[in-house]
């Protein structure tokens, strides 16, 4: 099986993606006071072909979850661009382009399963009736496995269950992209597994393009048709790498050689992107 590395810079924006929907170029971003400013992103070049499924893995604070948040429309960039099927990232949200889904699953406690996987899908289109957001909603919990436990609230739903039921919110909107920054990282190990699992198959069915964020390298490996790694002060894609396993994918996968060798290649590659870039 070929597995191609990728280097960073001329390499990465020599590398045609086909079907583009994620153009990201140049993305740099500045916080802070003027007094205080920080570089958190920097010269950041992202392209993701339609229907792919890539992972963004590296260092606790190298900016991860503040790039996923460029893609999403909630951080604008200091300098460089990024478009959504040709759109800016604000105008393909309010267009239902793009679904979010968090570590933290966020459900209103009040309310059931089904009318937490339809509650976001009731604040964009208030033409729906409560009988077509519920369908939509039952449909999505179908879809994420949680079909029998529509009439549940938050309290009585496990932490998988809880997640599978934000995917199904973020899938109620029928977006082009997922982007899922850590979704199964406060889950137990078994239950992160199944859940891996339960995400491939959603992935298979639907067509949808994922961007998944984690720290995990098995994680990253066993999900992912690329993985992109990201370096510290600044944050900056360091190296990519395609993983080449063939689907359909099971646990049973963490057992091949290839992906055992590709575990030591990517482990390495995120002791580099350990070092900052003013260090070397």
């Amino acid at each position: 099986m070929r597995v191609e590395t990728i280097r960073p810079a001329e390499s990465r924006r020599a590398h045609i993606v086909r079907d583009e929907i994620i153009s990201a170029k140049g993305v740099s971003v500045i916080m802070g006071t003027d007094q205080k400013r920080q570089l958190i992103l920097q010269n950041i070049d992202l392209s993701v072909g339609k229907g792919a499924f890539i992972s963004l893995i590296g260092p606790s604070g190298c900016g991860k979850s503040t790039f996923l948040k460029v893609l999403a429309g909630l951080v604008r960039p200091t300098s460089g661009s990024v478009s959504i099927a040709g759109l800016s990232p604000g105008e393909a949200a309010r267009k239902r382009m793009i679904g979010l889904v968090f570590q933290d699953a966020n459900l209103l406690p009040w309310k059931n399963a089904v009318d937490n996987a339809s509650m976001l899908l009731s604040v964009v289109d208030k033409s729906m009736s409560r009988a077509a957001l519920r369908a939509r909603g039952q449909e999505m919990l179908e879809l994420v496995g949680l079909g029998d436990a529509a009439h549940k609230r938050p309290n009585e739903l496990s932490g998988g269950m809880r997640q599978r039921v934000a995917i199904a919110r973020a899938l109620a909107l029928d977006p082009a992209v997922l982007l899922m920054d850590e979704p199964f990282g406060a889950l137990d190990a078994i239950t992160r597994d199944s859940m891996g699992q339960s995400l491939l198959g959603i992935w298979q069915r639907t067509g949808k393009t994922i961007v998944l964020v984690t720290h995990s390298i098995d994680e990253a490996i066993h999900l992912s048709r690329q993985v992109h790694v990201l370096g510290i002060k600044p944050g900056r894609i360091t190296q990519s790498i395609d993983i080449s396993l063939p689907y359909p994918r099971d646990l049973s996968i963490t057992e091949n050689a290839e992906f055992v060798r590709l575990t030591v290649q990517l482990r390495s590659m995120l002791r580099s992107s350990h070092q900052p870039r003013d260090a070397s």
